[in-house]
């Protein structure tokens, strides 16, 4: 059984940039990966000033952004990935690509069109509740796919094992 797909994407925003610092995504198989993204040099603000974020950290840990590309099109080709609707994730997701010349090989969507028998703020809430009841930090991209993959659980779109 193929599932859904999902992608969380964390940024980073201040007055002068945005740019994504950390993703997750899910696989057909129900597997997840998470990377930390190593940001480019002209998404960085010119006074350097990065709230709440570790430049060197980034620097470090960050995956380039070539590599990334090269394996969001080797995992989700083709494919409808469902995102929380919350964040700014169809700006991150063409910021990498457009970043490295390439165009997604998938098609952004929200919760909402998958999860079609609920409002978006009753998804909301319960998207929230889980991650409440899993004591999942919100903050973690790798825990907003889960929370999806969790809500997908609950609405009968996976089995249950």
């Amino acid at each position: 059984m193929q599932l859904p797909t999902f992608l969380d994407i964390e940024y980073c925003q201040t007055d002068d940039a945005l740019f994504p610092v950390a993703m997750a995504w899910s696989l057909t198989d129900g597997r997840m990966k998470t990377v930390v993204i190593s940001p480019e040099d002209d998404w960085l603000p010119e006074d350097g000033d990065l709230p709440d974020i570790d430049q060197r950290y980034l620097d470090e840990q960050g995956v380039p952004l070539l590599e990334i590309v090269r394996e969001l099109h080797e995992d989700l080709p083709d494919q409808t990935v469902y995102v929380d609707g919350l964040d700014p994730d169809e700006i991150l997701v063409d910021l990498i690509f457009s970043a490295v010349g390439h165009e997604p090989p998938f098609e952004i969507a929200p919760i909402s069109d998958l999860i079609t028998n609920l409002d978006r703020e009753t998804l909301e809430d319960r998207r929230r509740q889980l991650m409440i009841d899993e004591g999942l930090e919100p903050q973690l991209p790798e825990n907003g796919v889960y929370a999806l993959l969790l809500l997908a659980r609950e609405e009968g779109l996976m089995d249950e094992d």
